[in-house]
């Protein structure tokens, strides 16, 4: 028997994200549980603007917008890279940084330019995720986590792995850049990864 409007919304959740890098590490992260994870495009949603003035706001425009036009739970991230001698740049604009259509590679250039002559012990950064799970676009109690992955930038580019940041942002503690790590193991150590565990038990009961 074809499953019900409402039995469909316990099984089905949408990625609100047209990133195709970060709709792979959220699927293989979220692979494991009992649900079937759609990406928005593939129901035919576009894009929001995202419009707020912190990580929580952009992630629940977008968590909104893909729940709205699907019916579906909606799972959504906002998510950056803060680097201290930058006073916290480029955050939001991280995708944006070196301007439309985003391009990595300008923004790492980009990057390595501002951080010229910075020395090595200034050069802290971390990742920073927030990830907002809503169960339906009216929720009025959505789940949010966050989770910080720290590190500093490299001067040079390693690895190519990844995208966006990878290539310059190293952990210190295994002594490789984010673009050098298997995705397996960076799935393990990121922001994301950090912000999903603490959703992971809310959204094994969406199936329930």
């Amino acid at each position: 028997m074809a499953d019900t409007p409402a039995s469909a919304a316990r099984s089905r959740l949408v990625l609100a994200s047209g990133n195709a890098g970060k709709l792979a590490e959220l699927q293989a992260m979220l692979a494991d549980l009992p649900l079937e994870i759609v990406p928005q495009r593939e129901l035919g949603v576009g894009d929001v603007a995202e419009t707020g003035g912190t990580f929580v706001e952009n992630a629940l425009i977008k968590a909104r917008h893909a729940a709205a036009a699907t019916g579906l739970p909606a799972l959504a991230d906002d998510s950056g890279l803060i680097v201290d001698a930058l006073g916290g740049a480029p955050g939001l604009y991280s995708a944006r940084y070196a301007g439309t259509p985003t391009d990595d590679a300008a923004n790492n250039a980009k990057l390595l330019a501002a951080l010229d002559g910075v020395p090595e012990q200034r050069r802290s950064a971390r990742f920073y995720a927030v990830i907002v799970l809503l169960r339906h676009a009216d929720d009025p109690q959505p789940l949010i986590a966050e989770g910080a992955w720290e590190g500093r930038i490299l001067t040079a580019p390693r690895g190519h792995h990844g995208f966006g940041y990878n290539p310059v942002f190293l952990d210190p503690l295994h002594g490789l850049t984010a673009a050098e790590m298997a995705p397996a193991r960076k799935n393990r150590l990121s922001h994301r990864a950090k912000a999903l565990q603490q959703l992971r038990e809310r959204l094994a009961t969406l199936t329930s």
